[in-house]
């Protein structure tokens, strides 16, 4: 999660909001992609969780991560929070349960972007192992309650805790017992982002489904193949889920702004504080509705862009796009997910290819699909075909647009090796939450213990 912006700009105008969103547009050839992972850490001593505070704590591994790093700290009150790359282009946050997220740089092509994931874990070892730390690589917490799960000490979670109950039984789930992967893609126009948003909206399911890893919940399974894609299914459906309008033929950044100007705000910064803004909507803030309560009462443009970044559909946007479908997973599935979508979505012919793939799927069997898909993952079905044939060919359609991005590493080998992840599910018909299943009920004997040892990064 990227840090909260002060940008004091004011705005004027509905319009503006638009304007933003499309001043993301660029070339086909300045395209880049941003690969973002969490992970759940632990003491491997008795793999309990990580406090924030202490010799051996989230707060030290930012502070050492700082260290080595050269980055700035990002500071809430007195609180060290995160870390940015001086130039902007990456970042380290914590979710709020002290999932510890890398927020990659822009970047030219899958090898590059697994390469920096290795980079970044590589050091995080450095740093963590002195500490008793390892990290967990995977979509939902198998073991901790919510009680014993920390909280990490930033205000923007503070305001979101007292809110996600009010508004949805799973918000606190979501919150403090969740990891994704997520890549974050460029457009070049609104007709662009319009065709790459109803195409990863359409197929956010199936990635849900491809990389399912969270069967568990406080020591035992839990029914599901993706837990964190039930959690998503009422965490606050005010801001979550798939959006109606993205499945007009018509939709444009006018669309997504009508809705999010009525989603309800979490807050706005004034002075490095926050303001709990829950009781308003964004459209009501731009009207004057917190004149009298707060000084600076008219809103911004870093209040637009904070905004965006609390609103939670399958696909977000903002000046770019941002598929949030898949669990979070081992250090290849870090690379399988942006290549995945990279390969679908920055082609013409894989793009066009999976747009008619898509075409008769309505928004009602999409729904179906993705209430489906955490029970069920590549057993489900979309539009009376199995959904794991579907995956195969979207896979293939998506090993087809790589192959024409020709984009080779040292070695000769273009994006198409790091889809291997994903071919070996298709190829066993079993989600890595299947073969989690198959181990508790086998080897480990009924214990969720050994998934913190062979699945540690």
């Amino acid at each position: 999660m990227a840090r909260d912006t002060t940008d004091e700009t004011p705005l004027n105008s509905v319009s503006e909001l638009s304007d933003y969103l499309a001043s993301g547009a660029r070339p086909e050839d300045e395209f880049r992609l941003g690969t973002e992972h969490e992970k759940f850490a632990f003491f491997f001593a008795d793999n309990s969780p990580v406090p924030y505070e202490g010799e051996a704590s989230i707060s030290a591994l930012l502070t050492g991560m700082q260290q080595k790093l050269g980055w700035d700290p990002i500071m809430d009150r007195d609180n060290i929070i995160g870390l940015g790359e001086r130039s902007g282009m990456g970042a380290i946050s914590i979710e709020p349960g002290g999932q510890f997220e890398l927020s990659g740089a822009p970047l030219e092509t899958i090898h590059q972007t697994c390469a920096e994931s290795n980079r970044h874990l590589d050091v995080l070892r450095e740093v963590a192992e002195p500490m008793g730390i390892h990290f967990l690589g995977i979509g939902g917490s198998p073991k901790w309650t919510l009680d014993e799960t920390p909280r990490m000490p930033k205000s923007r979670y503070e305001i979101m805790s007292r809110y996600m109950p009010k508004v949805g039984t799973q918000g606190l789930d979501m919150m403090y017992r969740t990891c994704t992967i997520q890549v974050n893609l460029d457009f070049s126009s609104e007709m662009d982002m319009a065709r790459k948003m109803r195409v990863s909206m359409k197929l956010q399911p199936l990635a849900t489904a491809l990389f399912s890893s969270s069967p568990f919940t406080e020591g035992k399974p839990n029914g599901l193949l993706s837990w964190r894609g039930d959690i998503w299914r009422d965490t606050d459906n005010n801001r979550s889920g798939l959006l109606p309008f993205v499945f007009d033929a018509d939709f444009g950044f006018n669309d997504y702004v009508e809705w999010a100007l009525d989603v309800p705000m979490y807050f706005v910064v004034r002075d490095g504080r926050y303001h709990d803004c829950t009781h308003v909507t964004f459209r009501q803030f731009m009207n004057g509705a917190l004149k009298g309560e707060i000084a600076d009462w008219e809103p911004t443009l870093g209040d637009w862009t904070n905004h965006l970044s609390t609103l939670f559909p399958d696909v977000r946007l903002k000046k770019f796009l941002e598929m949030r479908g898949a669990d979070g997973g081992p250090w290849r599935r870090i690379c399988a997910l942006p290549a995945f979508w990279v390969g679908l979505l920055y082609d013409e012919g894989a793009l066009a290819a999976a747009e008619e793939l898509t075409a008769g799927w309505s928004y009602e069997d999409v729904l179906a699909l993705r209430n489906a898909v955490p029970a069920k993952a590549l057993k489900a079905e979309i539009a009376g075909r199995p959904l794991i044939d579907v995956a195969r060919e979207v896979v293939n359609i998506s090993r087809a647009g790589l192959a024409a991005r020709n984009r080779l590493n040292g070695e000769g080998q273009d994006e198409t090796v790091f889809l291997a992840t994903l071919d070996e599910v298709l190829a066993k018909k079993a989600t890595m939450a299947d073969d989690l299943l198959m181990l508790y009920h086998g080897r480990w004997q009924g214990s969720v213990e050994p998934i913190f040892d062979q699945y540690k990064y």
